[in-house]
């Protein structure tokens, strides 16, 4: 399937250690990485963010919710149509989502 002309490319950004993501537009590869990319992004229309919790290392995708969270606190949450939650700590994942839906993020966990 062909984009329509003059539509654009849906912009997915995700933050995972390992996964190979073709679909993604742009993948971090650590928390420290994620904030930067979401910032980098910050006053454009995110189609989908990919979130997995266990980043290697002792890193885990945290920094990037609470990220999210302040913003949406300090009344500019960034614009997300939805935020998937790819990961196999499925306890981790559903305190992801809940976490976000508090704040009114579209957000949901995806089978790692």
């Amino acid at each position: 399937m062909k984009n329509e002309p003059g539509a654009q490319t849906p912009l997915i950004l995700a933050v995972d250690d390992r996964r190979l993501l073709p679909k993604a537009t742009r993948v971090a590869r650590s928390s420290r990485e994620g904030t930067l990319l979401l910032e980098e992004h910050r006053d454009r229309e995110i189609d989908e963010l990919w979130l997995d919790h266990d980043l290697g290392g002792g890193d885990t995708i945290m920094p990037v919710v609470a990220l999210l969270e302040q913003a949406a606190f300090d009344d500019r949450p960034f614009r997300i149509g939805v935020i998937l939650v790819h990961t196999s700590d499925m306890s981790a994942g559903e305190t992801i989502v809940r976490a976000l839906t508090v704040w009114s993020y579209r957000a949901r966990q995806a089978i790692a």
